[in-house]
């Protein structure tokens, strides 16, 4: 007889494979048309306090404000490097094979930065505060991934 296994609180031995599609909303939506169909980065600019933020949102994180499609406003394309790491290992949910850079940039024009690729530089040239640009997918999707991936303005 198979020997029953015993489980602790909040364990649970199971895999579970969930199939959807997302709708990113009005400003998402408008996010992604403009980064596919015109290489255009948008953000969303908060009247109330003035933040800016990238990717764009419905709601101001700092003060609740609603931000709606005319609050978007064009921001970088350049930008700074936040911070990064070397991702040295390959899991399935990867869009990439490892090795490679991941990065927070802020782009120049908004007040947060996103998760991003690094590319087309070497891991120990990359320095904090470098400034990077966007390097655009030729077969553009309306995804974030149409930016293949930011390097250094040389």
């Amino acid at each position: 007889m198979e020997e029953e296994k015993v489980y602790g609180p909040f364990e649970v031995d199971q895999r579970i494979r969930a199939h959807s599609t997302y709708y990113a909303g009005r400003i998402g939506s408008r996010f992604y048309t403009e980064l596919r169909d015109r290489k255009r980065i948008l953000g969303s600019r908060c009247e109330e306090c003035g933040k800016v933020y990238w990717p764009p949102r419905q709601t101001c994180g700092k003060c609740f404000s609603l931000l709606g499609e005319d609050r978007l406003v064009e921001i970088g394309p350049l930008g700074t490097l936040e911070t990064y790491t070397t991702v040295r290992y390959s899991e399935p949910v990867h869009p990439r094979k490892a090795p490679f850079v991941y990065g927070i940039v802020r782009l120049d024009g908004a007040d947060t930065g996103t998760a991003h690729f690094i590319g087309e530089a070497d891991p120990g040239e990359l320095r904090i505060g470098m400034r990077l640009e966007p390097v655009f997918e030729e077969d553009r999707k309306g995804n974030i991934l149409d930016i293949r991936h930011f390097r250094p303005v040389r």
